[in-house]
């Protein structure tokens, strides 16, 4: 299934927490409240920009393709240039078409000596489909991904530079996933396989880039650019790591920003949290736009179409975003 929204009545959602699998529920520790201790430095939405155009000016970072494995590259260079321990992942995995793709996880790591650490993830690879365009002849073709993968990436790499300037007390690790949206496209016909999407967190959950990883919790950034998003609270986020969704969503209050990031339900979706949460056992959510008078799409009018490119992208909402982000790693001890 791609990702997509899903609205769960009471009484349906009760029965999906009741009957769940136990042995498939990551365990959630109580957090203490964020206190404002820390002034964290600020955030740079300009500079995130830059990144997440860097990344689009490869072209389509679809797997087995040269702009893929340029823009790797790029990443590898910047985050090792911005200080990170960097260690990538790669390996064959099979598409929904049997396709053998050329799998590239890569790991940004600060302070990877301490047991103190939170995940920052995004994927960065773009869909290889247009398959949510309004022109059905768009449908096979490619899209730039600028909000669908490099926006969260761009601000990672923000936040690496942050943290070459001042570290916060805590270690993280910023986790680039491929192959998040290679899932089975809407033109095809045949069986649409779950597990066709998120390949790479479904990798890395499976072998973590360390032995024996662990994060107090991860926060996964999927489509953090576009202009006037709102980020709801995602349901696998609460129902694994309400804590966390509730340390992320007081904080944007505190600033200010309670009206982007409102306590409303934002339905289920299928995303690189997943896996974290089920397979790698770290309470993990996901900040992911909702539109909910949105008639092209609830992620909004320019989900997987050609029009999710640079010009779409709005350095305020990465400014935003990244700073709410910065003042919850900053406060971590």
């Amino acid at each position: 299934m791609k990702k997509h929204f899903l609205y769960i009545v009471p009484a349906l959602l009760f029965a999906l927490i009741s009957c769940g699998n136990s042995s498939n529920t990551a365990t959630v520790a109580p957090l203490d409240e964020v206190t404002a201790t820390i002034k964290a430095p600020d955030f740079n939405g300009d500079s995130a920009y830059a990144y997440v155009k860097a990344q689009c000016d490869f072209g389509p970072r679809v797997p087995n393709g040269t702009a893929h494995d340029k823009c790797g590259d790029w990443l590898v260079q910047k985050f090792t240039e911005l200080g990170a321990t960097v260690t990538e992942q790669k390996d064959n995995v099979k598409a929904w078409d049997g396709a053998s793709l050329k799998m590239r996880n890569i790991i940004a790591s600060y302070k990877p000596e301490s047991g103190k650490r939170v995940m920052i993830c995004a994927h960065w690879d773009s869909r290889p489909w247009a398959d949510n365009d309004p022109d059905p002849k768009n449908h096979h073709t490619p899209i730039d991904g600028a909000d669908d993968g490099a926006s969260g990436v761009g601000i990672m790499v923000e936040l690496a530079r942050q943290f070459q300037k001042q570290m916060p007390e805590i270690g993280v690790d910023l986790i680039c996933f491929d192959m998040e949206d290679y899932g089975t496209p809407d033109w095809y016909e045949g069986e649409h396989d779950d597990k066709s999407w998120c390949l790479g967190s479904q990798y890395w959950s499976h072998t973590p880039h360390t032995a024996g990883y662990n994060a107090r919790y991860g926060v996964l950034l999927d489509m953090v650019g576009n202009r006037n998003s709102s980020f709801y609270q995602e349901y696998f986020s609460t129902r694994y790591a309400k804590s966390i969704v509730k340390k992320i969503w007081n904080k944007a209050g505190d600033m200010g920003m309670g009206g982007r990031f409102p306590k409303k339900d934002g339905g289920a979706i299928t995303d690189d949290h997943i896996p974290v949460n089920e397979i790698a056992k770290i309470p993990c959510i996901d900040i992911i736009p909702m539109y909910p008078d949105c008639k092209e799409s609830s992620f909004g009018p320019t989900w997987h179409t050609l029009s999710d490119n640079i010009s779409n992208i709005d350095p305020a909402t990465l400014q935003m975003v990244g700073q709410v982000l910065m003042e919850v790693i900053y406060n971590e001890h």
